[in-house]
C-alpha cells in the first residue's frame, strides 16, 4: 500500500508541475498572441472589407478585432542592418492589457504628437542597437516595390523606403522579439498595400466561449479561410510541452505498475497462509468464485487505498506550493523564485483509473491462485 501511495502521489504531483509549467510558458505567448487569428487559406492576403466582416467587427462578444498587415523587410539603424517581421496592426491592438507588461524599455505606443512610432522586438533592437531615447535618429525600413522598374541603374528606387521613431522595446519570445510593431496606415504606405491584410486577430470578452464562437466564425466563413485558436498558433510549442508531459506520465506509470504488481507476491503469501481457512470455507459451501472474490476485494483494497493516500497527499502538496512556494527554482533572476504548479482534476481522474486497472490486473491473477489446487486441499483436508 505505501508503494502504490508513493507512486500515485509522485505521478500527481509531476503532472501537475508540468501544469503549472505549460501555464507559465503559454501565459508568455499569450501576451502577443490572440485568441483567434484569421487567415487565407491560399495566398498572403485578403480583403476584409465585407459584410460579415464588418459583422464581426461588431459582435458583442468581440472585445478587440484588429487588422493585420505583416512581411518581412530590411531594417537599418546608423551603420547596422536586419531582416525582421514588420506587423501593422490597428488601434484596436492597444486594448490588450498584457502588453505593458512585455515592455523593456521605453513605451508601447504607436503614435504620439510627432506622428507614427513604433515597438521594436528585443532580439531586433539588440541588433541594431536602437536608442530609443535618441530623438534624432530614426529607424529606416525598406521594402520591394510590388511593380519593380526594368533596368533601374539606382537599386534603391526597387525598395519603398519609410522612417519611424521607436518608441519602446518588447521582450517575450524569440519568435515575436525578431519583429517589429508598426501603426497599419504605416505598413500599407510601406508594403504597398491600399486594401488587403495579412490576419484578423480577435480577442473575445471574458466568459466567452472561445471554442464554439471558434466553430461559429469558421462555418460562416467557408473555406476560403482557417481560424485558429492559441493552441493551433503555437502547434510546436503545444507539441513538445504535451510530449514531454505524456512521456512523463508513461515513466512513472511503468514504476507505479512495479509496485502495484508486488500485490501478487503479497497475496500469494497469504494464500498460502490461508490454506486451511479456504478448505474450511469450500467445505461450508463457498464457491470458488466466492474465494476469488474474496482474494480479488482484498487486492483492490490495499491497492486503491495507497492510490487515495497518494492523491490526498498529491493535493496537500499543491496547496502548500502554490501558496506558499517551498521548492525553489534556485535561480534569482529567473521569473519566478519556486516552481509553478497547476491542478487539473482530469489528471487525477487519470491516475485513479490507472491504477484501478492495474491493481484489477494484479489481484486477478492473484485470486486464482487461491481456487487453483482447492480440490486437492480438500481431500488433504
Amino acid at each position: 500500500m505505501v508503494g502504490v501511495m508513493v507512486g500515485s502521489a509522485a505521478l500527481i504531483i509531476i503532472l501537475s508541475v508540468f501544469n503549472g509549467l505549460e501555464t507559465v510558458v503559454l501565459g508568455l505567448f499569450d501576451t502577443m498572441t490572440p485568441e483567434l487569428v484569421i487567415v487565407p487559406a491560399k495566398g498572403k492576403t485578403f480583403d476584409p472589407n465585407t459584410s460579415y466582416f464588418s459583422s464581426l467587427q461588431k459582435n458583442k462578444a468581440v472585445f478587440s478585432y484588429t487588422e493585420v498587415l505583416q512581411e518581412n523587410a530590411l531594417l537599418k539603424y546608423n551603420q547596422k542592418q536586419a531582416v525582421g517581421m514588420v506587423k501593422g496592426v490597428s488601434l484596436a491592438y492597444l486594448k490588450n492589457a498584457k502588453l505593458d507588461s512585455s515592455i523593456r524599455e521605453g513605451h508601447f505606443t504607436l503614435q504620439n504628437k510627432s506622428g507614427f512610432t513604433a515597438v521594436i522586438g528585443s532580439a531586433l533592437q539588440s541588433q541594431l542597437t536602437v536608442n530609443t531615447v535618441d530623438p534624432f535618429t530614426e529607424l529606416e525600413i525598406f521594402s520591394p516595390k510590388k511593380t519593380i522598374a526594368v533596368n533601374t541603374l539606382n537599386p534603391t528606387e526597387d525598395f519603398v523606403n519609410k522612417s519611424i521613431r521607436v518608441s519602446g522595446v518588447f521582450e517575450v519570445q524569440q519568435e515575436f522579439d525578431n519583429g517589429i510593431i508598426v501603426p497599419l496606415a504605416f505598413a500599407r504606405e510601406l508594403l504597398g498595400e491600399e486594401k488587403n491584410v495579412s490576419t484578423i486577430e480577435i480577442n473575445l470578452q471574458e466568459g466567452t466561449d472561445v471554442d464554439r464562437f471558434k466553430e461559429e466564425v469558421a462555418s460562416n466563413l467557408g473555406e476560403g479561410f482557417e481560424v485558429r485558436n492559441r493552441a493551433e498558433q503555437n502547434r510546436s510549442l503545444y507539441h513538445i510541452l504535451n510530449t514531454e508531459k505524456w512521456a512523463v506520465y508513461i515513466i512513472l506509470t511503468f514504476i507505479l505498475i512495479i509496485a502495484i504488481f508486488n500485490i501478487i507476491g503479497s497475496l500469494t503469501m497469504l494464500v498460502i497462509d490461508k490454506v486451511k481457512d479456504i478448505a474450511i470455507l469450500s467445505s461450508l459451501g463457498a464457491s470458488k468464485k466466492l474465494i476469488k472474490r474474496i482474494f480479488l476485494f482484498e487486492g483492490m483494497m490495499i491497492t486503491m487505498s495507497g492510490c487515495v493516500l497518494g492523491l490526498i497527499i498529491g493535493l496537500i502538496f499543491y496547496y502548500v506550493q502554490h501558496n506558499y512556494g517551498i521548492i525553489k527554482m534556485g535561480e534569482a533572476n529567473l521569473l519566478m523564485d519556486s516552481y509553478p504548479i497547476g491542478l487539473k482534476w482530469k489528471d487525477y481522474l487519470l491516475v485513479f483509473v490507472t491504477v484501478g486497472f492495474f491493481s484489477f490486473l494484479a489481484s486477478a491473477l492473484s485470486s486464482n491462485l487461491s481456487v487453483k489446487k482447492i480440490d486437492q486441499i480438500n481431500q488433504t483436508i
